[in-house]
């Protein structure tokens, strides 16, 4: 008999419109959430109070992400902000109930035009840098073309490369609702990365710009930049397909891929979760490798892997988050609380006995046995506006988490 389905530790209600994204920050001390209306609200894990909470766009959230010193918000309103992270007052971190303040939004640093209409988040890939300033490549789809991928650079926000996909593919079929566009349809999800070259002729420092995306037909392709580092590109020249694979049969609705870029996944509208490995370099491999496993649950909306890659959770339609081993897909549970659509998912990172010396204030108010529970906790949130926070097992034993 499966054991019953466990209680949020915590629920925060500090939205009042559907939340559509959400983020936890490296060191496992912000929760990031974003609504429907454009609203950023960030969270302190250890007092559940409110750092800080404003009006980040004009109209809905699609991402968002804390990279260093700098917040990027992504918002349906055709605009990446990026923002100056604010810093966490004492009197908050040390705060008891949870509770909204009045904080003034951060300070804008600039902001990045793009094109919103795929409801498809930006993909970061930063440069590690010592500097306090944001540097490193953003891909979005295509400010013209929405089957198409831009890869801008940052801070100064120029254009390396234009249209990636197939330009003169644009016009190949006719949708159902009246468009023409790419066989493929749009951009859905996409995630942008480095992968190793082994080549024993090439250099160690030597790597390879890859691109992954999700689209509208249940495809996915991975591409890879044939042009030498830092020489600009247009329509979608010096890209090449390394593979493709299409294991949906509706349009992919969320897409993850591991911390190590192993093996991505993705989830649709139908009951399929597909399992995709990075490290094929050709299409014999990728179709041979490519799995779709088959759920019982169809309408799921959104997908997160844990940071050591062994276990992912699927949000669905109905509400429900369920918990699965990425290796089988053998069923570790489910939680059950959202009485909607589930949008968003973020997994804490894992704390180790290494991080115990990293204490970034002279006095820490934590043990180490509340950061490592820290470490195993799980961010949901959804249509019904509500943010809940898990505290999930191990799964080292094979133990479940509810049905």
């Amino acid at each position: 008999m499966a054991t019953p389905s466990p209680s949020p530790l915590h629920t925060l209600r500090i939205h009042q419109q559907p939340v559509f994204t959400a983020f936890i920050s490296s060191d496992n001390e912000r929760i990031y959430s974003g609504d429907g209306k454009g609203r950023v609200v960030i969270t302190s894990t250890r007092s559940l109070r409110a750092i800080a909470d404003w009006q980040a766009h004009k109209e809905g959230l699609l991402g968002i992400e804390e990279c260093g010193d700098h917040v990027i918000t992504h918002g349906r309103d055709n605009k990446i902000h990026i923002w100056q992270r604010p810093t966490e007052s004492v009197s908050i971190r040390q705060g008891g109930a949870a509770s909204l303040t009045d904080q003034p939004p951060p300070p804008l640093c600039y902001s990045l035009d793009v094109n919103a209409l795929n409801f498809c988040r930006f993909s970061l890939l930063p440069t590690p840098s010592s500097d306090t300033e944001l540097v490193g490549l953003i891909a979005v789809p295509n400010l013209v073309e929405s089957a198409l991928a831009d890869i801008w650079t940052l801070p100064n926000r120029t254009r390396l490369h234009a249209a990636i996909g197939d330009p003169q593919d644009t016009s190949a079929t006719h949708f159902s609702d009246g468009r023409s566009g790419s066989k493929s349809g749009i951009i859905m999800s996409m995630h942008l990365y480095y992968a190793p070259l082994t080549s024993p002729s090439t250099s160690k420092a030597q790597r390879e710009l890859r691109l992954l995306c999700g689209y509208e037909d249940g495809g996915v392709i991975l591409r890879r930049r044939s042009a030498p580092e830092g020489v600009q590109t247009v329509e979608g020249k010096g890209w090449e397909v390394i593979w493709k694979s299409r294991l949906h049969v509706e349009s992919v609705m969320a897409m993850a891929v591991s911390k190590d870029c192993s093996f991505a996944l993705t989830v649709s509208a139908d009951h399929i979760v597909g399992r995709y490995d990075l490290n094929t370099s050709t299409q014999m491999e990728a179709d041979q490798l490519a799995r779709a496993f088959r759920t019982k649950h169809p309408g799921n909306s959104a997908i997160a892997i844990r940071g050591d890659g062994r276990v992912c959770v699927v949000g669905g339609w109905d509400g429900r988050v369920r918990l699965y081993s990425t290796k089988s897909f053998k069923p570790l549970g489910a939680l059950v609380y959202h009485k909607e659509n589930c949008h968003a998912l973020a997994f804490a990172s894992a704390y180790t006995d290494r991080d115990s010396g990293n204490v970034s204030d002279g006095e820490d108010d934590m043990t180490n046995e509340e950061k490592r529970r820290r470490g195993r906790w799980l961010v949901t949130a959804g249509k019904d506006s509500r943010v809940s926070i898990w505290g999930l097992m191990s799964f080292e034993k094979g133990t479940t988490t509810g049905t």
